[in-house]
């Protein structure tokens, strides 16, 4: 993995982590927030396609991936904080 990559793994992050904030609660979480929860949403992402059998590709395809597993991420999370 080169540095372009590294910086586009963060950048896709940052960007699917912002707009899974944006679209569940209406703003964003700080940028080191929103990478780590784009991140973990990219592995959910990635897990649930997979099992659904979906591929996604290319740069698009992966700010999708991520971002819907960011979404899926911080509605189980807003599951616990409503109930604990």
């Amino acid at each position: 993995m080169d540095v372009t990559n590294i910086i586009l793994f963060v950048v896709i992050g940052a960007v699917a982590g912002w707009l899974a904030g944006l679209i569940l609660k209406g703003g964003g979480f700080g940028l080191l927030a929103n990478i780590i929860i784009g991140i973990v949403g990219a592995v959910i992402g990635g897990f649930v396609f997979g099992l659904l059998g979906i591929a996604s590709y290319g740069l698009i395809g992966s700010l999708i991936t991520a971002t819907i597993g960011a979404i899926i991420l911080l509605f189980i999370i807003g599951l616990f904080k409503k109930g604990g």
